[in-house]
């Protein structure tokens, strides 16, 4: 799903799945970002009662985790951290291989950045969440292939907003009706490449 998808157009995109599924009750919703995870996710949502969605991505993506990395519902996976570091970066499939580009990039400008795989949406892990953006001082950027309404943003802001009144956002999300193209130009056209994240970390530390 997402504009990642590509040529397919808007009518294949379903940039409202996460919206529609996390308003069930007593749903779960799996974001897998390679094929290690996407294979836990299926084995974990066939074990988890109730109604269960899992969103996967299309397009070829490098794998991250080694085949015995253990996966939780409700646990995020921090995949770069530092005692160094300025922001916190949350994205969820795709946007996960963005935000890890964008820590490269960063890191090549002396720029730190914490990026965090939420592998479930819902339940979101709160605890790391909050324990991260306390460490980046409130400044937080959320990038995903959704609509900015019901997505992974909504599901991060509701969670740190119960904890932390003092936030610093910004959410990279598909404002627009998307037009059909190659994915990765699509998603640099709509703000959630990695050129967009690191733009947006400059913005916040500006």
């Amino acid at each position: 799903a997402g504009v990642s998808i590509g040529e397919d157009g808007a009518v294949e995109m379903a940039l409202e799945d996460i919206a529609m599924f996390r308003s069930v009750p007593s749903s779960t919703v799996f974001y897998p970002c390679d094929a290690v995870s996407t294979e836990c996710s299926i084995e974990l949502a066939a074990q988890t009662n109730g109604i269960t969605f899992t969103r996967t991505t299309r397009c070829a993506t490098p794998v991250i985790y080694k085949n015995d990395e253990i996966f939780k519902v409700g646990k995020g996976k921090l995949l770069h951290s530092s005692d160094d570091d300025q922001v916190t970066v949350v994205g969820a499939g795709v946007t996960i291989h963005e935000a890890v580009m964008a820590y490269e990039t960063l890191k090549s400008m002396g720029i730190c950045i914490r990026v965090i795989d939420p592998f479930t949406i819902k339940p979101i892990d709160k605890e790391l969440l909050v324990s991260s953006v306390m460490k980046t001082n409130g400044r937080i950027i959320i990038v995903e292939d959704h609509r900015p309404e019901g997505g992974l943003g909504e599901a991060v802001i509701s969670a740190l907003t119960e904890e932390r009144r003092t936030l610093e956002v910004i959410r990279l999300a598909v404002r627009e009706i998307p037009r059909s193209g190659p994915g990765p130009a699509l998603m640099d056209l709509y703000g959630i490449s990695s050129r967009s994240i690191v733009e947006a970390v400059k913005k916040l530390l500006a």
